[in-house]
């Protein structure tokens, strides 16, 4: 799991430290075209490692950061165990420097000779708010200016840190609430913990908006703020909100290069939490970026192509309507394509997007559009978001993105497949809900937001049911509709039963796909997880072996790639809180891991010695193995997940875009064929399940 290089003292100090992490913005967002390796990344027989091999720590140094890191390590465990609930809160913005050093030791990421002076800052930097935090003292709290701060995330408890900049004239005891920026970096394959948290400490960044704090997430590493990335910025910023008196209403999302396009995808998936979005180069969709930019020549599988459909942004632009965008790309960048095909999209939608142009200017922010983009900034930050507009439009195409507005999708008539809510609040206080590929949402105004002029009765809502070219219409009258309360505050469940759209919610009949119960496999990855490992044998030594390269290489390329260190336990170890608190990612077979033996009949398929059933078809239990996400039958508020990490391999490590699920719900891996740097294996069956976790017919798409 680590380059060989560390010591004794290194591993100790992994366990203690994990269990309890301007002109130079602009030249950071331009990192991929100095790493960027071209026609050769296309190479799925050559593929470079990514994040390389770190330069070799002469002795001397290694024994001084090994001691100062042991020191710092004693610190923070002495304040761990005084269970003092002010210190715990504020630990990992001790802890974000202790690990940082100690990964870059352990794995291997000094990746210049100046990295080591940026370790030996953060260990001094860690020593000193240890000691602050001892006498129940934490002056960082209240500084301007840079400060790197850190929580621990519900993925893998691991903490992860991230950086702000405090405007000057910020105070503690203000009463306005502030503006907050998101920044998003661009790619950097070396961008370690340790370098991160250096360039947090020393620039500011591309913007720095006038009483505007701005967040700098770490994203976990590189890997375009998508799946744990894109969870990173949600608990980071949460912290933020916790910290400080951030105003709601005026939150933006901006970046340039990887960053511009993570903007994108916030913005679309997101759109009604932001103030406004500021995407600048990047990519905003998978197919045609990787022809254009790329040169890639693609084979996708038929289900590969459907879950295009996450971070697809040009699916989604109808989203747009609600977050106000200002696009940036350099007239001479070939990342134009991003916001030029996003355009297109838009224009499907009837919107004609602001592109501001850096005139003859290559990948970079040019001054005067840079000027163009925070006067727009300014002047959209002062009426706020649109908390409760009279229209929502909204576009999805799986229940992870379920909520725009005061609409809330509950059940789709099928993932993967576009579902449309066009609602509207008509002038005579009626509701006008049109609906396609939705069986169930709910409509819901919070305190104060029912529209003041319809208060005083329920509504009519009418609901018009696009099937292709037919529409239903149902009207539901306010006789039938609960009355809007005393705080102006309404909401009903609706669904739809043999064409008919009626209130309440759609009768229960089992399991059936939710919000964050509604897969795919790589869905398992973006809450707490926990891999199950057997402590049996397997069915056949083929399969054995496969059990076991397959999960050590889930443990090494989650830290590697999304930065954080999988917790792990014996299938004799898992307890009741385990099951109540974590998906189950269980290896094995029901021969070699007891957890799965006691599930395996449970699941939507057969296994035994001999053979492995799904459906009608069958595969022969010594040479094939299943991948799965499901339900667990033991907690079927959590997933159970089946022989796999995340889906995509190293191959995709090379350029962002790649970075999405290559396996839907379930698939039967032959391992005759040897795991490669795309998959694990060859994938002879695969397909999604229904909406009601069943097995869809072999030829079903």
């Amino acid at each position: 799991m680590s380059n060989g290089t560390e010591g004794s003292i290194l591993t100790k100090l992994t366990v203690k430290l994990l269990v309890g992490s301007t002109l130079s913005g602009l030249f950071l967002a331009c990192l991929p075209c100095v790493q960027a390796d071209g026609l050769r990344d296309n190479n799925v027989e050559d593929v470079r490692r990514i994040p390389r091999v770190g330069i070799e720590v002469d002795p001397q140094t290694r024994q001084e950061l090994e001691r100062q890191l042991a020191e710092l390590s004693a610190m923070i465990e002495a304040l761990r165990e005084r269970n003092d609930t002010m210190i715990s809160r504020h630990l990992p913005d001790v802890t974000i420097f202790a690990r940082a050093v100690n990964d870059a030791l352990v794995h291997g990421e000094f990746f210049a000779e100046s990295d080591l002076d940026v370790a030996r800052r953060l260990l001094q930097a860690g020593r000193q708010r240890a000691g602050q935090l001892a006498e129940n003292k934490n002056p960082w709290m209240r500084q301007r200016g840079l400060v790197v701060l850190g929580y621990v995330s519900r993925i893998d408890h691991s903490v992860q840190p991230y950086g702000l900049v405090i405007p000057p004239a910020w105070r503690r005891a203000q009463k306005d609430a502030s503006r907050l920026d998101i920044w998003f970096h661009g790619r950097g394959e070396t961008l370690s913990e340790v370098k991160f948290l250096g360039q947090r400490m020393q620039q500011a960044g591309a913007y720095t908006p006038r009483d505007t704090i701005v967040l700098h997430p770490y994203g976990r590493y590189s890997n375009a703020f998508k799946f744990a990335g894109e969870v990173d910025v949600l608990e980071a910023l949460a912290d933020v909100q916790r910290r400080y008196r951030i105003d709601e209403d005026r939150i933006s999302v901006r970046g340039f290069s990887m960053g511009g396009a993570a903007c994108w995808q916030f913005a679309v998936h997101y759109p009604d939490r932001w103030f406004a979005a500021n995407p600048g180069a990047g990519f905003s969709e998978t197919p045609e970026f990787l022809r254009f930019f790329q040169r890639e020549t693609l084979n996708p599988t038929w289900y590969e192509k459907k879950l295009w459909h996450l971070y697809d942004c040009t699916d989604w632009a109808r989203n747009l309507h609600h977050c106000p965008t200002v696009a940036y790309s350099g007239e001479l960048d070939i990342q134009k394509q991003a916001a030029d095909i996003m355009q297109q999209a838009l224009r499907k939608e009837q919107l004609s997007m602001v592109h501001i142009i850096g005139p003859q200017t290559k990948h970079s922010i040019h001054p005067g559009a840079k000027r163009q983009i925070e006067a727009r900034f300014d002047r959209l930050a002062r009426p706020g978001r649109q908390r409760t507009p009279r229209r929502v439009r909204f576009t999805t195409y799986t229940l992870k993105y379920n909520r725009l507005g005061w609409v809330q999708i509950n059940m789709l008539g099928k993932h993967w497949s576009q579902a449309n809510v066009d609602a509207r609040v008509e002038a005579a206080g009626s509701i006008v809900v049109r609906v396609e590929n939705v069986t169930d949402l709910t409509l819901r105004f919070p305190p104060g937001e029912f529209p003041s002029e319809f208060s005083q009765r329920p509504p009519t809502v009418l609901f018009e049911d696009v099937n292709g070219d037919q529409v239903t219409q149902t009207t539901i009258v306010g006789n039938d509709l609960p009355l809007v309360r005393t705080d102006r505050s309404w909401a009903c469940r609706f669904h739809r039963q043999d064409g008919v759209w009626s209130r309440g919610a759609a009768p229960a009949d089992g399991l059936r796909k939710q919000h964050n119960l509604q897969g795919p496999i790589d869905d398992a990855f973006m809450d707490s997880f926990l891999f199950v490992e057997p402590t049996g044998t397997a069915v056949s030594p083929l399969v054995q072996g496969w059990v076991e390269a397959e999960l050590e290489h889930a443990i090494v390329h989650w830290r590697r790639h999304f930065r954080g260190d999988a917790r792990v336990k014996k299938d004799t170890d898992v307890n009741d809180q385990d099951i109540a608190s974590a998906n189950l990612v269980l290896f094995g077979d029901p021969q070699s891991n007891r957890l799965l033996a006691k599930l395996s009949d449970k699941l939507p398929l057969r296994w035994s010695a001999e053979e492995i059933q799904v459906g009608d078809r069958r595969f022969d239990a010594s040479h094939h193995a299943p991948i799965l996400i499901y339900p667990n039958p033991l907690n079927a508020r959590r997933y159970v997940v089946l022989n796999s990490g995340f889906t995509f391999r190293e191959y995709d490590y090379l350029n962002n875009a790649r970075q999405v699920p290559k396996l839907p719900d379930w698939a039967i891996v032959d391992l005759n064929t040897a795991a490669n740097s795309r998959y694990p294996g060859k994938i002879v069956a695969a397909n999604f399940f229904g909406e009601n976790w069943e097995l869809r017919p072999a030829d079903a798409r």
